[in-house]
């Protein structure tokens, strides 16, 4: 099976941590040259010094913040200048919990910046190149509730389905130019948002963290929670020549949570 990505370039959108550096991790150690955007200038140092580069990939990173579209246009615009980028992972940090009702209008409107406007915009910008490369790749990391809603996250219930349509409408518009554009789907993943989701949700109801993590914890059919790396591997193996004849698909990666086929 041919997941070798040597001479490869990946963007990876929210690199500098999370799931986002899991995936670049992963990405790197195939062989491919990764170039992380994320918002501070200090991680994202760090996180390209964690990156594999046993292969001579040659790693880089920009900051750019996705509340900000224009300056996201501006530093893909500045990548690919002068190279193609074979890779593009679209991933965003997930809008603030809580009901449907209870957000505000400009909430909606952040997350739809932020979360679809920059893949339009990134994806705009890169797959010129992967056409003339005969190669590319678009990978949104997005979350299980654009199969089933998830409690107590509207906004973002409501917008990550908004990316997964975009994504299905694009995979269908490039597949003849053997151009992939799929969706991996994180559940309940070891991870500073995680982590966050616990606390707010502990917070609402008035009980410890603990006991909000053994609830979830509980409703994963693999009774544990997911490592990022794990999430990571899907990642990379969609973005992999083995991963050819794939496009337009929600993966899931939650230990067998998600109720739905």
């Amino acid at each position: 099976m041919n997941i070798a990505l040597t001479g490869k370039t990946a963007v990876i959108c929210g690199g500098s941590q999370g799931l986002g550096l899991a995936s670049a991790r992963e990405i790197a150690l195939l062989g491919a040259s990764c170039i992380l955007i994320a918002r501070s200038e200090g991680p994202l140092q760090a996180a390209v010094a964690s990156l594999d580069a046993s292969q001579g990939q040659q790693h880089a990173w920009f900051t750019a913040d996705f509340n900000q579209p224009e300056k996201v246009q501006s530093v893909i615009r500045a990548i690919t200048n002068d190279r193609i980028v074979h890779i593009l992972v679209n991933n965003t940090g997930g809008p603030s919990g809580g009901p449907i009702l209870a957000a505000e209008g400009g909430a909606f409107v952040s997350a739809f910046q932020a979360h679809l406007v920059c893949n339009q915009l990134l994806a705009q910008a890169v797959v010129p190149g992967m056409k003339a490369a005969g190669y590319g790749r678009i990978i949104q990391i997005i979350s299980t509730s654009v199969k089933t809603p998830l409690r107590n996250l509207g906004v973002s219930n409501t917008i990550r389905a908004a990316v997964a349509n975009w994504a299905k409408t694009l995979a269908g518009e490039l597949a003849p130019f053997g151009i992939t554009v799929n969706n991996v789907l994180p559940g309940s993943m070891s991870t500073d948002r995680l982590r966050s989701l616990f606390r707010a949700n502990a917070e609402s109801r008035g009980v410890t963290e603990a006991t909000v993590a053994e609830e979830w914890r509980q409703e994963i059919p693999m009774q544990r929670f997911g490592d990022p790396a794990e999430f990571g591997a899907a990642v990379a193996f969609l973005a992999s020549p083995a991963a050819a004849y794939i496009t337009g698909i929600n993966l899931p990666v939650d230990g067998g949570k998600t109720p739905s086929l």
